[in-house]
């Protein structure tokens, strides 16, 4: 079953009225609002058949609890994440290009949405997090990711070490990156299907999701900074998968 969520702001708004105006229910829009950029998606909305509904400002701050909502949310039906059952269908559906994001207890809602940006850009496979102790998709993780958090499979996963098991027996590589290890990422063969996986804010990957992983890489840094926020090291990672993967095809 589905339940109604909100999409908040222009950005994440447009994006779902392009890509999935079935699952909006309705559109609030700011009562008396000039805007241009407004009335061309109150325009868009009722050309995909979506109700639009003016509200005073005051009802749109305490419906997203004071979020930057440029005078537009949207009632949304989000769909039920996928689990484990899920995922070795996409595995065996991606094949030789299976790429695969773990984060392993992302808290910051801020945080989820640029991962999940990043994912989306890179062509990721699927998204896995942990049910429990993992920030879940809300409207905040929704406005930071751009529109991509409901346009990337995400599977949460009930024990991520199990799934990470799962993962390897179907042939993924299962790579974690961690500052303190010996080896950099950029030397890892990382061209054929591969899962990345990142800890959460404060401390990094757990122990057991540490254990369970093929190798364990750092992304080298000159100076004395010793760690990259978790987004930022997401999207460097990501991104030398694609690279290592163009070169071999050039």
């Amino acid at each position: 079953m589905s339940h109604p969520d909100f999409l908040v702001g222009l950005h994440s708004v447009e994006g779902a009225l392009k890509h999935d105006a079935g699952n909006i229910v309705e559109l609030l829009v700011e009562q008396g609002r000039d805007d241009r950029r407004l009335k061309a998606l109150v325009d868009l909305a009722r050309e995909r058949g979506v109700a639009v509904h003016a509200r005073p400002r005051e009802f749109l701050d305490k419906a997203t609890g004071g979020m930057r909502h440029q005078g537009v949310i949207a009632r949304y039906r989000r769909g039920e994440a996928l689990t484990e059952a899920d995922l070795e269908r996409l595995v065996a559906e991606a094949g030789p290009g299976g790429l695969f994001l773990v984060l392993d207890g992302v808290q910051d809602p801020h945080n989820l949405g640029a991962c999940l940006r990043s994912a989306r850009a890179a062509g990721v496979t699927a998204v896995i997090v942990p049910k429990d102790r993992a920030v879940g998709i809300t409207p905040v993780v929704r406005a930071a990711s751009a529109g991509a958090a409901d346009r990337v499979p995400l599977v949460r996963a009930t024990n991520l070490a199990r799934t990470l098991e799962m993962l390897k027996t179907n042939g993924v590589w299962v790579t974690g990156l961690a500052g303190e290890a010996s080896g950099s990422l950029y030397v890892l063969d990382l061209t054929g299907p591969v899962a990345l996986v990142v800890g959460g804010e404060a401390d990094g990957l757990r122990r057991l999701t540490r254990d369970t992983c093929d190798h364990l890489a750092a992304i080298p840094m000159a100076g004395d900074v010793e760690s990259l926020n978790v987004s930022v090291a997401t999207g460097i990672a990501l991104f030398e998968v694609l690279r290592q993967r163009a070169a071999r095809k050039a």
